[in-house]
């Protein structure tokens, strides 16, 4: 942590908002990203009220953060990485480029997942859990659910540890290294539910994507293989042998994969109630479905 006056501050943001209007950037980042690093808020920032402060608090030193945000104009670098943290649901999550930046739109994977369960109990599974940000929703949803996190990066997996203890719900989750199902074998007809974000992108269309997610974030939770399905038609054939009766089966995915899913999960024969939920766009991006009875 150190210590800038306000008055410094302010010149720093005047020049950062000058640097992104040169470079199309929405000069609101300077703005997101001083709220993320600074003990100043929306208010302070849009009124320049924090310029009249002895003392703001910053994560970094100015310098560290100047040379960063040349990076942002530069490089593309998302402004979560910079700052380290990306909000979301109610929580501050530490990032970093070897897991995937939270997006609003997988907070309604736990939104869906609050309308389908009654009562929170039992064991549910975040598979591929990166960040943690799924794993921790769980938990703090399902309070007497016992909460699994599997991930086979153990970058992820130390950042996903540090999250649940900075929450204060490393106690709810147990994390293991290892893909997918493989560090679960215990849970095998256990499992009440299922959740997951898994890589949904085919690769071949990675380079595409905005640079913000091609340049930086890691395409190990990015890319589903040639048509983009291959991770989701594995939860589809495994998922069975570890849910019980009524689980739930949860997954996010890309626009347009939604009759696919659907279609696979139908064929696989050990699946009812198949539903697909749209996103805060109204995209189709989740599908939900129960383990047959």
């Amino acid at each position: 942590m150190v210590i800038v006056s306000g008055e410094k501050l302010y010149w720093w943001r005047r020049q950062a908002r000058e640097a992104a209007i040169a470079s199309n950037i929405p000069p609101t980042e300077v703005d997101w990203l001083l709220e993320l690093v600074a003990s100043v808020d929306k208010l302070s920032l849009s009124m320049a009220s924090f310029r009249e402060r002895d003392q703001i608090r910053l994560s970094l030193p100015l310098s560290v953060l100047t040379q960063q945000w040349r990076r942002r104009l530069q490089e593309s670098l998302p402004v979560q990485y910079i700052a380290g943290v990306a909000p979301w649901r109610h929580f501050q999550l530490k990032v970093s480029p070897d897991v995937l930046i939270p997006r609003p739109e997988t907070e309604l994977l736990i939104d869906l997942v609050a309308k389908a369960v009654v009562p929170c109990e039992g064991n549910w599974v975040d598979m591929g859990t990166g960040s943690g940000a799924i794993a921790l929703g769980l938990a703090e949803l399902l309070t007497n659910a016992s909460i699994y996190a599997t991930d086979c990066s153990d970058a992820a997996l130390a950042i996903a540890r540090e999250n649940a203890v900075n929450l204060g719900l490393s106690s709810r989750i147990t994390f293991s290294q290892g893909s997918w199902w493989s560090p679960l074998a215990n849970l095998k007809g256990k499992v009440s539910g299922m959740v997951s974000n898994p890589p949904y992108i085919p690769t071949q269309l990675i380079s595409q994507l905005q640079p913000e997610v091609a340049q930086h974030e890691p395409h190990l939770a990015l890319s589903g293989g040639a048509d983009g399905l291959e991770h989701i038609r594995y939860l589809i054939q495994t998922a069975p042998e570890y849910l019980i009766p009524g689980g739930v089966w949860l997954i996010e995915m890309m626009a347009g994969q939604g009759e696919k899913v659907s279609a696979m999960l139908e064929e696989q024969g050990s699946y009812t109630k198949i539903n697909i939920f749209p996103d805060l766009a109204g995209i189709d991006r989740f599908v939900l479905a129960y383990r047959s009875y």
